[in-house]
């Protein structure tokens, strides 16, 4: 099965500029391609995760994938998908943003696998070089106003506004297209259905600075569809905000959690889209999904390849045994670097590392809200420390009772946990 089979079996096929002069090109040549990233944050979300996961796709079939980070038009914005102007950062900040992407994408793509590695490419390094009239000249000359104003990034933004500055953004982008073109042989675009028009851009002031007919033109653009959740809530978001590539914004396990709690009406096209199992397999799981959901498998096997994809086997692993503690119960195994994702949200309090009775820890963490409640929630069998039941009224919490001399897990009740910090 070539590429763009499998990519339609998947559903990742939104629109091509030419479905048989694509397919005839990805057939008889190892394809460049590429996908712009814009840096508008210190690291990527699982929003960018389709397209990374597109370019991974290609190089597995063998073409040669490089990663586009906007360190040029990061500092513009893409007006696309946005109803009001972006805020604008400093150069510095920009950079600071490109570099923490491109590590990222690192750990996705193969960077070093021959003939068809992986490149990273910022467009900062010729736009910065692009003079106000070599940009009117050279490439604004190519653009009608009409033309630009038809797209619809640019239309959907009439209502309110839209600067010149954004509204120059698809030349920005188109640029990138003709130099990659140029430079490296790039002769397709993959985008998110937002970014149709843009890469249509691109390949117009391709076809125009070539000086070529349009059918005999080799460039190419292919979009993915755009994400939709069955409960019409917005893909990547949670109560928390955004589910983040980086570890430190949202830890394996919160990532591990957000697979693990997908829509039953999503699994299946999540799996399609963002995993590289087999479309026979993905069939099996949803015949078990069908047969029992309750046991969730499909779920627990996004959960697992997402997780590995993106953190690695040992971060994943580190989430299956903070899920099954919880799950359990059973908090002991747990070191402290496991608490600390596992309880990031549960309320915590501070507490001098010395001995404290149960009954005053209680109540200075205001889990019971009275000495006599706190009594009462511990002869009642209400209350577990570090998930073991604790009724003994003269317990005092000590050395013995904190995990890596550093955090005591209290339960009260059968869901309500707190984190003791001893400091």
């Amino acid at each position: 099965m070539n590429i763009l089979e499998d990519l339609r079996q998947r559903g990742l096929v939104h629109q091509t500029t030419d479905d048989e002069g694509l397919a005839k090109h990805l057939q008889e040549n190892i394809v460049t391609l590429y996908c712009g990233f814009d840096p508008t944050a210190d690291s990527l979300h699982i929003g960018h995760l389709l397209p990374a996961m597109m370019l991974k796709r290609f190089q597995r079939a063998g073409h040669r994938p490089i990663a586009l980070i906007g360190g040029g038009t990061g500092m513009i914005g893409d007006p696309s998908g946005r109803s009001t102007e972006r805020s604008l950062n400093t150069l510095e900040v920009v950079q600071g943003f490109s570099e923490s992407i491109k590590e990222q994408l690192a750990g996705i793509l193969d960077f070093d696998k021959g003939e068809n590695a992986a490149v990273a490419r910022n467009n900062y390094e010729w736009l910065s070089q692009m003079t106000v009239i070599d940009f009117l000249r050279d490439v604004g000359k190519h653009f009608g106003i009409n033309y630009m104003l038809s797209k619809d990034s640019v239309e959907s933004r009439l209502e309110n506004g839209i600067s010149f500055t954004e509204f120059s953004y698809m030349i920005l982008q188109s640029v990138d297209f003709m130099n990659l073109y140029e430079k490296e042989n790039c002769t397709l675009q993959i985008g998110g259905s937002d970014q149709w028009g843009n890469i249509t851009a691109g390949m117009e002031l391709i076809r125009r600075t070539k000086s070529v007919a349009e059918s005999e033109a080799k460039a190419f653009g292919l979009t993915v569809p755009l994400i939709t959740k069955a409960d019409g809530t917005k893909f990547g978001k949670t109560a928390g905000g955004a589910v983040w590539l980086d570890p430190e914004k949202t830890s394996p396990y919160e990532f591990y959690q957000f697979w693990i709690n997908t829509d039953d009406r999503d699994v299946i096209k999540f799996i399609k889209f963002f995993t590289f199992l087999e479309m026979d397999e993905i069939s099996s799981l949803e015949q078990e999904l069908e047969a029992a959901p309750e046991k969730r498998v499909p779920h627990t096997r996004l959960a697992e390849e997402m997780t590995k994809l993106v953190h690695g086997e040992e971060a994943l692993k580190q989430a299956q045994k903070i899920t099954e503690a919880l799950f359990s119960g059973e908090l002991q195994d747990l070191n402290g670097a496991e608490i600390e994702q596992g309880f990031k949200d549960v309320p915590s309090v501070h507490f001098a590392k010395e001995e404290i009775s149960l009954i005053d820890l209680l109540v200075e963490a205001k889990i019971s809200p009275s000495k006599r409640q706190a009594r009462e929630d511990i002869q009642n069998g209400a209350v577990y420390i570090n998930g073991d039941r604790n009724q003994d009224l003269k317990h005092v919490v000590g050395a013995g009772d904190r995990i890596d001399d550093k955090f005591t897990i209290i339960r009260r009740g059968k869901k309500k946990y707190f984190l003791i910090r001893f400091e």
